[in-house]
């Protein structure tokens, strides 16, 4: 039987702003879903001050400490288990996950990646998309196999590039911006995911 409440631990490994919208999305809704825990393999990662700011558990675990890739997921699923997690989200997760990890998260484990999948898997997402004139782009929430980026899809937000007079740096950055802190687009993937999980949580009426 699925919890009343979907208990969900956060992983990332820098800035949180992916982090910062599904918590104002949930905040604002006051739905079904609950951030039980943010870790990072980075002690100096912003997402863990977003985290603290708004009373969420946290907890590092550097990956420097171990002798390898998949003693390093067996420690982080302990750490993970422990916080009971309904679902695992990968929001900037900067770590390439052994087998074990992704089959023993199966069916629970989301990652959040800068492109409209299939297009663009792997790094470099915007760039890519602006050297190939993309007129859109997007963000897309999928399940995690151990196929890179190629897990079944949740949803995506998708949103039209701007252009401006200038560089391609300049390109770049305005197009990075739009996807992770616009206050009304970069938002729309988390809407659309907190209202995704508060469906498939919400208890039935009896």
């Amino acid at each position: 039987m699925p919890s009343k409440t979907c208990n969900v631990v956060v992983l990332l490994s820098g800035s949180g702003s992916n982090l910062q919208a599904l918590i104002d999305s949930i905040h604002a809704e006051h739905g079904s879903a609950r951030i039980r825990a943010v870790i990072s393999n980075r002690p100096d990662a912003f997402g863990l001050q977003r985290a603290k700011a708004a009373g969420i558990d946290t907890a590092v675990l550097e990956h420097g400490g171990f002798d390898g890739r998949e003693a390093f997921d067996a420690a982080l699923m302990q750490l993970i288990d422990g916080f009971a997690p309904d679902l695992v989200v990968l929001a900037g997760f900067m770590r390439i996950l052994s087998g074990a990890f992704v089959r023993h998260y199966q069916g629970r484990l989301l990652n959040i990646h800068p492109s409209l999948l299939p297009k663009y898997k792997g790094l470099h997402t915007h760039q890519r998309a602006l050297d190939a004139g993309d007129a859109e782009h997007g963000c897309s929430v999928h399940f995690v196999t151990e196929e890179l980026d190629g897990g079944p899809l949740v949803v995506q937000a998708t949103m039209r590039r701007a252009w401006h007079n200038g560089s391609t740096n300049r390109n770049t950055r305005s197009t990075r911006w739009r996807c992770a802190g616009s206050p009304k687009d970069a938002c729309a993937w988390a809407n659309k995911v907190h209202y995704w999980m508060a469906s498939r949580w919400r208890p039935a009426i009896t």
